[in-house]
């Protein structure tokens, strides 16, 4: 691990010590589960800033790692920053309504919330679009240094990542991530997914770390690219179905 950690220090200095913020905030935030009152939807308010920060740290870990491949400094240097800048609004604005115990999605209750929303997801998609820029690279360049089948990894770890972070915009608009229900209903341990009905936030979860998951069966488990797009194939159709479920008002897991 600490192997690991260096070459991602040497990869991208900015994004290793903004993920090591983020993971300094992740367990601030852990703490405070149990050391606060305070409370959104019937959970503590720092679960949901507590797994902002754990799911910013492994995009910019990730994105440290494989920006590495394009040798392009300036590009590289303009999604860190923009990364950065993203990535860093949305954390702080989540975590300062969980400090006073307000929703920070989907809260259009004032004005000032439904701009601070509108902000968030205008952020969001200046981030998911340059991320979809990169996809692309991944696809117009060769990389030589890189087997076939862990580069098909990246590249559909990239696509999907973008495909279901657009699919957040189906929560905005309903401003809700439970279907068939009020979001704050019984949920799994941690994750708090609905355990009586849809919740959207699955497929996004799922689709969004595509990006990890695709890229080590390419460079781990198989040298073979043909498999590993049969996998990308295979890991999209299981998570369209999962979102199709949730639509449909069903739970992943009931209880």
């Amino acid at each position: 691990m600490i192997e690991i950690l260096n070459v991602l220090k040497i990869r991208n200095e900015l994004l290793f010590y903004t993920g090591a913020v983020y993971a300094v905030m992740a367990v601030v935030c852990f703490v405070l589960v149990y050391a606060a009152n305070t409370q959104v939807l019937g959970i503590s308010a720092f679960i949901k800033p507590m797994k902002f920060y754990i799911s910013s740290v492994i995009f910019t870990f990730t994105m440290a790692w494989i920006l590495y491949y394009l040798n392009d400094s300036k590009l590289v240097a303009a999604f860190s920053w923009t990364l950065v800048v993203t990535l860093t609004f949305e954390n702080i604005y989540i975590s300062y309504k969980a400090f006073i115990g307000q929703q920070s999605h989907f809260n259009i209750s004032t004005s000032f919330n439904s701009a601070m929303f509108s902000l968030m997801a205008i952020a969001i998609t200046i981030i998911t679009l340059f991320t979809a820029y990169i996809a692309v690279v991944f696809f117009t360049k060769d990389f030589p240094a890189l087997s076939n089948s862990y580069l098909w990894g990246i590249r559909l770890g990239l696509v999907l990542f973008v495909v279901f972070a657009f699919e957040g915009f189906v929560m905005g608009a309903k401003l809700s991530h439970t279907v068939g229900a009020p979001d704050g209903g019984a949920g799994l341990p941690v994750t708090n997914w609905s355990k009586q009905n849809g919740d959207l936030r699955i497929a996004h979860f799922l689709g969004m770390h595509a990006l990890q998951i695709l890229p080590l069966i390419g460079y781990y488990l198989t040298n073979n690219a043909k498999i590993t797009i049969s996998m990308g194939v295979l890991y999209f159709l299981v998570t369209t179905a999962i979102l199709i479920q949730a639509l449909n008002g069903k739970p992943l897991i009931k209880g």
